[in-house]
């Protein structure tokens, strides 16, 4: 898995955020609060995010309706996981990792550990 793109990430970002399905022109008008940007363009960029596998869409009459496939959450521990993969030595990759966390991610950390202990898989 790789990572997105800058229009591809604002418009995850975006999807995210509604908590619901929407449309390409919900997205657009969304997005032109802040920018100039064409219809076609992201109509484009969340077809190839379906095609990517990160957004399931429905048709309603004439057009889509996309809602996300994954939570932000579960896509951020995708790339982790095949950063991981991708890292040669696994270990000494979660060792590098784990020197680097701010205490505030370490808090996170021991938390997750909790809700999902090392071995937890059953």
């Amino acid at each position: 898995m790789r990572g997105l793109g800058d229009l591809e990430s604002t418009v995850m970002e975006r999807l995210w955020s509604y908590h619901r399905s929407a449309s390409v022109r919900d997205v657009l008008e969304d997005l032109r609060r802040e920018r100039e940007i064409a219809y076609t363009t992201v109509m484009t960029v969340m077809d190839k995010l379906h095609k990517k596998g990160l957004l399931r869409r429905k048709a309603v009459g004439r057009a889509y309706v996309y809602e996300t496939v994954a939570s932000r959450e579960a896509y951020t521990a995708d790339l982790m996981r095949s950063s991981l993969a991708s890292g040669g030595n696994q270990a000494a990759t979660l060792v590098h990792f784990l020197e680097r966390l701010t205490p505030e991610e370490s808090v996170a950390l021991e938390a997750a550990l909790k809700v999902y202990p090392p071995g937890g898989r059953a």
